[in-house]
């Protein structure tokens, strides 16, 4: 392989951990050299304030409710449904009385995330 080329990964659901940085959120994340994916659960009547960054994101509701605050408007994100985040949007999220879990992409890579 040439010095710009990434090994490949394999990661058995048994060797999976989640880890908590943050009360009330668990979570695990695999990054490739330009792109992150990340598992979450969140318990109920968590808030992440409004915030932005660099890397693009695109969150993927398993399970439960997110509610994004972006350009004046709260959008909910129930299971299923898909919301996409450009670069550098403000943007807040919150749960209600939902344990939530959730799949995010992100690019680049959010280092903080990445776990496995």
């Amino acid at each position: 392989m040439n010095s710009n080329s990434v090994d490949l990964q394999y990661h058995p659901h048994q060797t999976i951990r989640m880890v908590g940085h943050t009360p009330g959120v668990t979570q695990w994340g695999v990054a490739l050299q330009n792109i992150m994916m990340t598992y979450f659960e969140v318990e109920p009547s968590k808030r992440f304030d409004t915030h932005s960054h660099e890397s693009e994101q695109i969150t993927y509701v398993l399970e439960g409710a997110l509610y994004f605050e972006l350009e004046g408007k709260e959008i909910y994100v129930g299971p299923g449904d898909i919301i996409a985040i450009p670069s550098l949007m403000p943007h807040a999220v919150r749960t209600q009385d939902l344990f939530t879990r959730a799949v995010d992409a992100w690019s680049p890579v959010m280092v903080q995330y990445k776990t496995v």
